[in-house]
């Protein structure tokens, strides 16, 4: 990590697999942990408050950190960029605090490019079908969405032996 005095957490997985339930059960029970907020070009989803659980962003706002490297890392993600902002991590590292980012796979890949000692959890679902169930249960997607995620799902759990810890979940 270039000798930061903060950790750097990273908890990866596909959409459903409870990466929110146990990231915010972990963050009720460590107050040294920070979590970054992540930004996003998609619609915030009911209860979601803007820079509370992400930075809702326009495409060319999105565009507009992207190209000024102001991201740590960033990926599309069944059609909308996500993206984790850079000065906000590495002020909480330099500061000897930790960090934890909420990412996806695809993200997890670039920001080991930039922190070799990232701590890296992959959570897994029991199953493609539980996931499955669990995106259903959301109710906030349409089946055509659903199934989507559900075929991204398999894609991005065959990289979890890319982190150092897998949970099932």
């Amino acid at each position: 990590m270039k000798n930061y005095p903060g950790n750097v957490f990273m908890v990866v997985a596909p959409s459903g697999a409870g990466k929110s339930s146990l990231v915010n059960a972990l963050l009720k029970e460590d107050s040294n942990i920070g979590l970054s907020i992540s930004c996003t070009t998609r619609a915030p989803r009911p209860g979601e408050t803007h820079d509370v659980h992400y930075s809702f962003l326009s495409i060319a706002e999105f565009e507009e950190l992207k190209n000024n490297n102001a991201l740590l890392e960033w990926a599309k993600v069944h059609d909308n960029y996500y993206g984790t902002p850079r000065a906000y991590v590495e002020k909480r590292i330099d500061q000897g605090q930790d960090i934890l980012l909420e990412i996806d796979w695809q993200g997890a890949t670039q920001v080991r490019e930039q922190f070799p000692e990232v701590i890296d959890i992959f959570i897994l679902p029991p199953s493609i079908e539980i996931l499955k169930e669990r995106l259903n249960k959301r109710g906030q997607d349409s089946q055509e969405v659903i199934e989507r995620r559900v075929h991204a799902a398999a894609e991005e759990i065959a990289h979890a032996n890319e982190c150092e810890y897998v949970i099932i979940n």
